[in-house]
């Protein structure tokens, strides 16, 4: 299997949700392409930091900027081994991209690993790729999983769901959780 990761984001995507694994895949020997659709590499994309601070939900503030690294559109599919899909407000709007889409379906299609994390999942769910399958997601997302035809099963913020080649966790807090699945999907073995 390929030692690429793709990860996919978009100007505002959640800053631990891009920040926190890319810096970890690349820690244990990976190489990571970040993409955003209508981005090249050498631009930068904004991030968020969602936050909660005693309101109903979370509260958006302005997190760093994270540079892209590889042009959106150069993407060749059959050099990755794995796709992470970053949470945050960007995959609400990155998800109108056919291409997107596209390169997500590849994933489920070729049964390669597939990570996503918090909103994240608002990109399988219109990839139409969550059919029959068990996960979890920002629990605001959960009635897009139910939607799409696959059971959302809401656990604790810093765990994670992990069925076939797809792991999926509702927010940051469950970092260790899904990257340690990532890494089994992966065929990585790290020890101590």
């Amino acid at each position: 299997m390929s030692k690429k990761i793709l990860m996919l984001a978009g100007d505002f995507v959640e800053d631990y949700e891009i920040m926190v694994p890319f810096q970890a895949l690349l820690s244990v020997g990976l190489e990571v392409d970040v993409v955003c659709p209508g981005k090249k590499k050498g631009e930068s994309i904004a991030t968020a930091i969602h936050d909660f601070i005693g309101f109903q939900t979370y509260a958006e503030l302005r997190g760093h900027n994270f540079i892209i690294n590889k042009n959106f559109d150069d993407v060749n599919l059959s050099e990755y081994g794995g796709l992470y899909v970053c949470g945050g407000r960007a995959p609400e709007y990155i998800r109108l991209n056919q291409k997107v889409l596209d390169y997500t379906k590849h994933f489920f299609d070729a049964n390669k690993p597939v990570a996503a994390i918090c909103h994240g999942i608002q990109i399988l769910t219109a990839a139409n790729v969550v059919e029959g399958r068990t996960l979890t997601a920002y629990p605001a997302v959960g009635p897009e999983i139910t939607l799409a035809g696959g059971t959302y099963k809401e656990i604790p913020v810093d765990q994670a769901i992990t069925e076939r080649n797809l792991t999926t966790s509702p927010a940051w807090p469950g970092h260790p959780a899904i990257l340690k699945e990532f890494y089994k999907l992966l065929g990585i073995s790290i020890h101590g």
